[in-house]
């Protein structure tokens, strides 16, 4: 990382050059910087999807509790959590944009308000509650991945930002499996309620640790390749949605990343419950196995993603995406195969290598839509791409594949879970055909720093 020892506001020399010889009492960034930041980040990303998948596993014994219906279990795993959660994540993002803002503060507040929330999902007592309880982990979850986005891309240089992101994006598998595997053997020894509070609790105590754990790059001069003042004027919203319209390839990325999450989010819920309902595994069994393989195929496939990104790019722009758009496609045909089997054993073996190949557009995707835009809009950027991907993702995929399951059901029976997924198997086309078509546009539209 290239280190401005004059502040935020200078300009430095051009490689090669010698430095200007003045003192400046500013501190001074080391390498060793970033690395407490990603590291941080990637703990605070590990909770989040923790508090946020683990209704995933959950959902079973909820639903025998409240007596729900599968297009309620949707409502309560999607849509209630993504709503509020893709509302404020533009709002938010644009408070992240601004010059004076602390994003570090602003993720602490976030941790401690979605972790109390998750807690309060444990001392619901009817489903309303339960599901305002859901709205709460969604307003806190908010302003965690666009500001954090904002952070990565101040903070190290644009070769290394799919590497870096991914390496944030690993909160996701990790989080995934901890919720779990967590989750599931919680309730299977004390019931779901405990479960919701023994991973909220931790999350308040990590909430304090964040403001000692980083800084704002804004504040301690070091924005990565920064040749001009930090402080800029914030551009007007209208005007910052505008430009991210323009962006063919912004918007072929926010339909892939929709498209995506929907699949994968409704994934995520129902193989679950067809792990527990078909082949009648506890939600412990079905955290511990499922959990521990996705999460760890998932965290294969984010960081290799983020490398080969990173690898081929320097070579062809395009080929920041090529990874995801051929991956995506060959894992259809061995999802299809996965949801076909009969004993759950070969499901979850042949599910290990598409699970890989799915997680590989994270880092790619979301460092090209940094690098798409100016610094300025950097979080409002992210926050677009979240808001695709949470509210047609998470909001809509476990909702309409319990809809689906509902419908299904007087021709299928118990198998009608299975047919959802067979769907959502070969839907997983779609997002490779337009990260493809993406691929092709970002050498004229992506920006150099």
């Amino acid at each position: 990382m290239t280190v401005n020892p004059q502040g935020p506001g200078a300009v430095l020399p051009p490689p090669g050059t010698a430095a200007p010889a003045t003192v400046s009492t500013a501190p001074v960034p080391t390498a060793a910087v970033p690395r407490v930041m990603l590291w941080t980040l990637l703990v605070i990303y590990i909770f989040n999807f923790l508090d946020r998948q683990i209704v995933s596993i959950l959902a079973e014994p909820i639903k025998r509790d409240f007596g729900l219906s599968d297009t309620q279990l949707g409502l309560m795993t999607g849509l209630a959590f993504a709503l509020f959660y893709t509302l404020l994540g533009i709002p938010i993002a644009r408070y992240a944009d601004r010059s004076t803002t602390n994003r570090v503060s602003l993720i602490a507040w976030s941790v401690a308000i979605w972790s109390a929330m998750t807690m309060a999902c444990g001392m619901a007592r009817t489903f309303p509650q339960l599901l305002l309880a859901r709205v709460g982990v969604g307003v806190g979850e908010a302003g965690c991945t666009p500001a954090a986005h904002s952070l990565i891309s101040d903070s190290v240089p644009p070769e290394k930002r799919s590497s870096a992101i991914a390496f944030y994006g690993l909160g996701i598998p990790i989080g995934s499996l901890l919720g779990m595997v967590i989750g599931g053997g919680l309730a299977d020894a004390y019931g779901w309620r405990t479960a919701f509070m023994a991973v909220g609790i931790p999350g308040i105590v990590l909430a304090l640790l964040v403001p000692f754990l980083m800084k704002e790059p804004r504040r301690a001069g070091m924005v990565a390749g920064a040749k001009q003042p930090a402080a800029k004027v914030q551009v007007p919203v209208r005007d910052a949605l505008r430009e991210l319209a323009t962006s063919r390839c912004f918007v072929l990325l926010c339909l892939a990343g929709g498209v995506t999450a929907f699949l994968s989010y409704g994934k995520a819920v129902w193989v679950a419950v067809l792990f527990i309902r078909t082949f009648e595994l506890s939600p412990g069994q079905t955290g511990l196995y499922l959990g521990v393989s996705a999460g760890i195929a998932g965290m294969l496939g984010t960081w290799i993603g983020g490398k080969l990104a990173d690898h081929f790019g320097k070579r062809d722009r395009k080929h920041l995406l090529t990874g995801p758009a051929i991956a995506m496609a060959v894992a259809a045909p061995i999802l299809f195969l996965a949801y076909s089997a009969t004993d759950w054993r070969v499901s979850m073996a042949l599910l290990f290598l598409p699970t890989i190949m799915n997680a590989m557009y994270y880092g790619p995707a979301y460092a090209c839509v940094q690098g798409l835009v100016r610094p300025e809009l950097r979080a409002v950027a992210a926050s677009v791409m979240v808001f695709a991907q949470n509210l047609i993702g998470l909001g809509l995929g476990p909702l309409l594949f319990g809809m689906m399951s509902d419908g299904f059901q007087p021709l299928a029976g118990a198998d009608s879970v299975r047919w959802v997924l067979y769907g959502a198997a070969w839907l997983g086309l779609i997002p490779a055909f337009l990260f493809w078509r993406a691929s092709l546009r970002l050498t004229r539209e992506l920006k150099s720093g």
